[in-house]
């Protein structure tokens, strides 16, 4: 049976640093940057390589700044 890898992309002017997404991660691959966006918020970000491509969080996203990308592979 074939797994699914998922991976997130943000768009991390547009993102105003809300964290509703991660909550919403059920494998705790989103977290928040230390660093700033050119508008003073700290966006969202990936901090592991466990993402299943679920996409809550870009479904959850009001400024929709995350894109979700799954593979299959076996």
């Amino acid at each position: 049976m074939a797994k699914v890898k998922g991976a997130i992309v943000v768009n991390i002017e547009r993102c105003k640093g809300c964290q509703i997404c991660v909550p919403t991660c059920q494998q705790k691959s989103i977290a928040m940057s230390e660093a700033l966006n050119s508008k003073g918020y700290h966006y969202a970000m990936t901090i592991n390589d466990e993402c299943n491509g679920c996409i809550n969080c870009g479904l959850v996203c009001p400024d929709g700044v995350i894109t979700v990308y799954r593979k299959k592979y076996d």
